[in-house]
């Protein structure tokens, strides 16, 4: 049996889900002729209760003696400085870090491309987002559109009921839900983030991170959403991937959906794909918590210990086929 050499960056909500999950695989890694062991768990409290053994809580930690890097600490320049050193050493990174890979993907890109860093957690959590896509390269995309933020979701879903934004985001709040700056999922830069990392996955290496025009929900009103039923749509923060002039246009803003559209029947985050020559297809799912980020994590450590690269990028840019047609912008 094999020993596996694990540095977990982040104690919090998702950090303590994927410790524990291991504990509870087990028998899964043994039957891949491994033993797992967490050299330590970084946190900035050691005195905070958490569900993972004391001993293993540390504020510092030799990255370089780790076998893989698993990163739940969220922000970026944090992250960055601690796992650069090990992408450097050759130590594979597995990371749910969709701000860390969106704005720092200059440092990060050269370990992208050699198939160090599996990030399937960074978009929709454990849901099959990145899997999914990867095998559109049979492919060509026409367009990709998805909700991407369980947040906004949820406040839209409450408007809709006539609550007001405010009193919607209070309860999402309450629910554990939102923030208590929510500004990152309210005004779409959680998921511009993410969609930048799908831009990069299927269309262009190098697709930056302001290029995403991003709008939030803040000024929608519960009236705008319940005239948008009356008929027959919803409205919904859209991400979206489509041709435009000869270039890919990234935009995350409210759109009004056909109600019988899968967007606008997906009660989690959802991708929806049309491409040539497969056709339609979408991937819908939990986008967000504890125990279903780390899944993603956890598959991703399968992932790398069955021998296979991480999340590869697209291998040059692509021009699109088509203009897109995006949904109806919302007034």
């Amino acid at each position: 049996m094999e020993e596996l050499k694990i540095a977990l960056l982040g104690g919090g909500t998702v950090g303590s889900a994927f410790y524990a999950l291991v504990q509870e695989r087990l028998e899964d890694f043994q039957a891949l002729g491994f033993s797992p062991r967490f050299l330590g768990v970084l946190v900035r409290d050691k005195g905070k209760p958490r569900p993972i053994p004391p001993e293993l809580l540390c504020t510092h930690m030799d990255l370089l003696q780790a076998d893989v890097v698993v990163e739940a600490m969220g922000g970026v320049e944090a992250p960055l400085g601690w796992v650069r050193p090990a992408l450097e050493a050759g130590i594979p990174l597995i990371t749910a870090n969709k701000a860390l890979l969106a704005e720092a993907w200059e440092a990060l890109r050269p370990f992208a491309e050699e198939g160090l860093i599996y990030h399937e957690a960074s978009v929709m959590a454990g849901t099959p987002a990145l899997s999914f896509l990867e095998t559109l390269r049979g492919s060509r995309l026409l367009e990709l559109h998805g909700i991407l933020n369980g947040t906004t979701l949820y406040i839209l879903q409450e408007m809709e009921k006539g609550r007001t934004y405010r009193e919607a985001l209070l309860e999402a709040q309450r629910l554990g839900y939102a923030e208590a700056d929510p500004t990152l999922d309210v005004e779409g830069i959680d998921a511009a983030h993410k969609l930048t990392l799908l831009a990069r996955l299927l269309v262009d290496p190098a697709f930056p991170f302001p290029r995403v025009e991003a709008q939030g929900i803040t000024r929608l009103t519960p009236n705008l959403l319940q005239e948008a039923q009356a008929q027959g749509k919803r409205v919904r923060l859209v991400a979206s991937l489509f041709g435009e002039g000869g270039r890919w246009r990234a935009v995350v803003a409210p759109r009004l959906l056909p109600q019988d559209h899968p967007l606008a029947q997906a009660q989690g985050n959802i991708l929806w794909v049309r491409a040539r020559p497969l056709g339609e297809a979408f991937v819908t799912g939990p986008g967000a918590g504890g125990g279903a980020t780390a899944s993603g994590l956890l598959a991703d450590l399968f992932r790398f210990l069955s021998g296979s690269l991480g999340h590869l990028p697209a291998p040059a840019p692509i021009p699109p086929l088509a203009e897109g047609t995006p949904f109806p912008g919302v007034e």
